[in-house]
């Protein structure tokens, strides 16, 4: 028995070494396999800009969503190349940070207004200042109240095609009047306006001189209306602005010295929560 167990023993030795040199050739596979799909975890290769306009160079590509609404996916390699983000080398996924497969995933949205407010987003990634001052604004409260048509990033600069805001200068008005389109027509009749828009003149406001940029603010309100002396006084106690037209750069410190603006200061300093409201 004991001879018979001492023959075998070198083919059960034989047979052990050759299991654990299986087993480290599958352990060496498996781990070559890892390292070539990469560590777990981590990104697909994001696709290039040229990859994403191999599809997207078509007039004709769309998307039907379940409002009923087109969704046009055509993006124009010339209006992408001349714009901003462009000009920089942003690329797609800079800003299509889920779209990294193809067939990419189902959207998601009912309708390209639910889309756009999904998409605009991505501005905060390199953009965080001025996205956190929209939060304080009067568009970002009337979104709050439920109003989806309350401006985004991408309805005033674009998508695509985004562009310096104040090239030309006349274009933040037009921009605002796509919205107020009466006060738009307004202004355009006002003195500021017509030598914006018929003299090119780059001297006088455009809306956001007087209503901000991106933490807009309700002009409604007594504050604003007590405070719009002030923001007169910008342009019009310029002295040397003003002289340009021979206009006097006295008026805001008359107006200061007279009753009503005596009113609105002695308030203002007294009474600072109640006093906007008396002016």
């Amino acid at each position: 028995m004991n001879r018979a167990r001492q023959s075998l023993r070198p083919l059960i030795l034989g047979l052990g070494a050759l299991l654990a040199l299986l087993t480290g050739l599958l352990l060496v596979g498996a781990a070559s396999a890892a390292a070539a799909d990469g560590p777990a975890g981590a990104d697909a290769p994001r696709p290039s800009q040229e990859e994403c306009l191999a599809c997207h160079n078509d007039p004709g590509l769309s998307l039907t969503l379940p409002s009923g609404e087109t969704l046009p996916l055509y993006v124009s390699p010339d209006t992408l190349h001349a714009s901003v983000h462009g000009a920089l080398g942003i690329e797609c996924q800079a800003c299509h940070t889920d779209l990294s497969a193809y067939p990419h995933p189902a959207l998601g949205y009912d309708s390209r207004r639910e889309l756009s407010r999904a998409l605009y987003q991505s501005c905060q990634r390199c953009h965080p200042d001025n996205y956190a001052r929209t939060l304080d604004s009067m568009h970002a409260n009337a979104a709050a109240a439920g109003n989806l048509d309350a401006p985004i990033c991408t309805d005033c600069h674009g998508a695509h095609d985004v562009q310096p805001p104040d090239q030309p200068r006349a274009s933040v008005s037009e921009t605002c009047g796509r919205c107020h389109d009466a006060i738009y027509t307004d202004y355009v009749d006002s003195i500021h306006g017509s030598a914006l828009i018929q003299a090119d003149n780059p001297d006088v406001p455009v809306c956001t001189d007087c209503h901000g940029v991106h933490n807009i603010q309700d002009p409604r309100t007594a504050l604003f209306r007590v405070e719009s002396p002030e923001l007169c006084a910008g342009c019009h106690a310029n002295a040397e602005l003003m002289d340009r037209y021979g206009l006097s750069a006295d008026v805001y410190a008359l107006y200061s010295l007279s009753w009503h603006g005596v009113d609105v200061s002695v308030y203002k300093a007294i009474w600072p929560t109640i006093w906007h409201d008396s002016a």
